[in-house]
């Protein structure tokens, strides 16, 4: 009958749509998982106030229409070919709405917002945190469950849904009467769409999403009623959570005019990594997008960290759940987009040959804070700064100190990664807009003593939920399948003092790093409480 249908269908394709911080991208892929036809539309955050970043819910889900028809007439083909839909989205942003109307009660709050910096704070230096970490610190001493471990060692990030969903049910009236009606839904972005899909059928998330969220137990692999209670959220109001290959339903036949089967939904980092093909304990993913994420795959085990890198769900698969632990930087694009805005460059391609033309940065330091110091720093009232500006400082200066910022970071997440899981590194891929910048790359290789490879495309989480749902209908058969469709990669070979594997910093660069360390600490708690 497969064929047969196929016979009648022409070319079968699977459809996979990725809800980024700055676009939504949706791409067509044939059987040799190449690009048959793509749209992509601008994501426009809205900043209500100092330090709020939110997105309206309805043209998110007009510009997600919008991507899959575009891709699909792109690639000349009928929405009837497509066997199967995949779903990547930015994570921890969420938006709280009715659950008969289906209407939103509120903007998408964004991951990147900060209103709940404060909150956060005080919560962390809390006495109830000091005796949750003293206890669970006790209860490790004598069972050795590493799970005791991960809770003595808790403390809450503003990047975290649980505080910003805290303060929405604190501000928001017609949320806390939802509530109680027994009427409300809470969502991050993919359950969001799954909804709106499904025409309200589906209330839904997978493992990937829900342990980005903060509110998760990746250990018990369920929402934690210990930390609902705690900070007073309704557990009602939380979607199930499926695994990320999944049968979620079809789409409502008016949307698209055909059903489309939705069989993977994931969270952007996690599809990245699968669609790097880093199957196996040990791979390295570098995602450089809006934000730098560092994962490294942890196998079947969650990972408990001391330095503030969180222990996610890569994906559930069948009876199989990977896990990654993952380090962040939360504004690598954001500073490169920031420099284009001060128009120190008017193309993002020529700040590499930029930062080559100059021999180094002249002595100074960029620090890419915007959004706070994430780990091993864990600052939240850190500023963005440069420093060391002299009459010599040229905009190609400007660039490179801008550009190796990014590489240090990197540094500084993989040594965390190193010191905390002692796992031995076997491959480090990269993918996301930054990743095509050679200076970046050069750097990072430079640093970290290890090749870095960069594949040709570097629409990775797009790929990851193509390749996830294509399982799921038997459009590819395995992995080792997908191993063998990965495009050729451009390999960064570490120069100088760095050789592959020593892990040895080239030593032109240890003062230049010293320095910018100092502005690291120049740059932390500078926004007091007012």
């Amino acid at each position: 009958m497969g064929s047969q249908r196929n016979g009648f269908k022409k070319e079968s394709f699977i459809l996979s749509v990725d809800v980024g911080t700055t676009s939504i991208k949706c791409h067509v892929y044939d059987k040799e998982a190449k690009i048959r036809g793509s749209c992509i539309t601008k994501v426009v955050p809205l900043y209500p106030e100092v330090g709020h970043v939110e997105m309206d819910p309805d043209d998110l889900w007009k510009g997600f229409i919008t991507v899959v028809k575009g891709a699909v007439q792109d690639a000349g083909v009928q929405m009837r070919q497509i066997e199967a839909l995949g779903i990547s989205t930015q994570r921890g942003t969420f938006t709280t709405w009715d659950r008969k109307t289906g209407v939103p009660f509120h903007n998408f709050i964004s991951w990147q917002d900060q209103r709940t910096a404060d909150l956060v704070k005080s919560w962390n230096r809390s006495c109830t945190m000091k005796a949750i970490h003293g206890v669970m610190k006790m209860v490790y001493f004598l069972t050795r469950q590493k799970r005791s471990l991960a809770a003595s060692l808790i403390v809450f990030s503003t990047q975290h849904v649980t505080f910003r969903l805290v303060w929405a049910l604190t501000h928001y009236k017609q949320v806390r009467q939802a509530v109680d009606e027994g009427n409300c839904c809470f969502g991050t972005i993919d359950t969001w769409l799954l909804f709106k899909l499904t025409k309200g059928q589906v209330h839904a998330t997978d493992y990937s999403n829900a342990s980005a969220t903060g509110i998760f137990d990746s250990y018990q692999m369920c929402w934690s009623g210990f930390l609902s209670s705690l900070v007073s959220l309704p557990l009602s109001i939380f979607p199930k959570v499926e695994n990320t290959g999944f049968d979620f339903g079809s789409t409502d036949p008016s949307i698209f005019g055909v059903s489309i089967p939705i069989m993977s939904v994931m969270a952007d980092q996690q599809a990245a990594m699968f669609g790097e093909c880093c199957f196996d304990v040990g791979d390295v993913k570098i995602t450089m997008g809006t934000g730098t994420f560092m994962d490294i795959n942890t196998g079947s085990k969650p990972h408990t960290s001391v330095a503030g890198l969180y222990p996610i769900v890569g994906w559930k698969i069948g009876s199989e759940v990977v896990y990654l632990a993952e380090g962040n930087a939360a504004d690598t694009g954001t500073a490169i987009k920031w420099a284009q805005r001060l128009e120190l460059f008017s193309d993002v391609t020529e700040t590499s040959d930029m930062a080559y033309s100059v021999s180094d940065s002249d002595g100074v330091c960029f620090v890419p804070s915007f959004s706070g110091l994430q780990a091993p720093l864990n600052d939240p009232k850190a500023c963005a700064s440069l420093m060391g500006l002299k009459p010599s400082t040229t905009k190609s200066h400007l660039v490179r100190a801008i550009l190796e910022s990014v590489a240090f970071r990197n540094k500084q997440l993989y040594e965390t990664m190193l010191r905390e899981t002692r796992i031995p590194i076997t491959k480090i891929r990269v993918d996301g807009g930054v990743s095509s910048n050679d200076f970046v790359l050069q750097l990072t290789a430079d640093l970290f003593g290890r090749k870095v490879s960069r594949p040709q495309h570097n629409e990775m989480s797009c790929l990851g939920a193509a390749f996830v749902a294509g399982l799921g209908v038997g459009f590819w058969r395995s992995r080792e399948e997908l191993k063998k469709l990965q495009s050729t990669d451009t390999m960064f070979l570490p120069r100088g003092a760095a050789k592959e594997g020593a892990g040895s910093t080239s030593r032109e660069y240890i003062p230049v790093l010293q320095s910018w360390e100092r502005a690291l600490r120049r740059s932390m708690n500078w926004y007091k409480q007012p």
